[in-house]
């Protein structure tokens, strides 16, 4: 059972790769925005999702200008939201997704559903990724017609490596970029 679990696993994350690439690449700058200026990275999770930002502060690599979002916090124009939930009907994530929109800050929402006109979540987000999870992803050894495995979290964690991955690369490239102006210029400081 272990290697079927690992061949649907990898076809999971093989599907997000080849249909998400360029939403995560969208997903990184957009957050990078918040990192080069002076904006924090607000991590919006709910439910089970809530361990990606776990991971994103506690984790082996933490994610740079790093905050957790709770309904106390007042957003400024400079920060942005990176929300993750199961699915995109989930009522908070919603709720918030229409409080950003209408205050023009702009997020990015990870949720199972594929982004579409019948799919409020993704309407609103500046950027949307797809877990690609519809359900079970295996059949149930002795109920026929059930599924087990729903993936959900493990997409959520393979994504927000892609984005950590991407957005990281920005800052670095942002870095040298300064260094190299700086180099061409003496410090008035000196």
């Amino acid at each position: 059972m272990s290697k079927i679990l690992t061949t649907q696993l990898t076809g999971l994350l093989q599907r997000i790769q080849q249909t998400e690439e360029e939403s995560i690449e969208e997903t990184a700058r957009l957050l990078a925005q918040a990192a080069i200026g002076q904006g924090t990275i607000y991590f919006a999770a709910f439910g089970e999702m809530e361990a990606v930002a776990v991971n994103a502060e506690l984790g082996a690599g933490t994610f740079t200008k790093f905050a957790r979002y709770t309904e106390e916090v007042e957003l400024m124009p400079a920060d942005r939201v990176i929300i993750f939930t199961r699915h995109a009907t989930d009522e908070q994530a919603l709720k918030l997704a229409q409080q950003l929109h209408a205050e023009f800050i702009p997020f990015a929402a990870v949720a199972s559903e594929v982004a579409s006109d019948d799919n409020p979540l993704s309407d609103l987000a500046y950027t949307y990724i797809s877990l690609k999870v519809r359900g079970g992803i295996l059949p149930h050894p002795t109920k026929l017609g059930e599924r087990i495995v729903f993936p959900h979290l493990i997409a959520a964690l393979y994504i927000y490596e892609a984005i950590k991955m991407e957005f990281d690369e920005m800052l670095v490239d942002d870095d040298e970029e300064d260094d190299e102006l700086m180099d061409g210029h003496p410090s008035p400081f000196a």
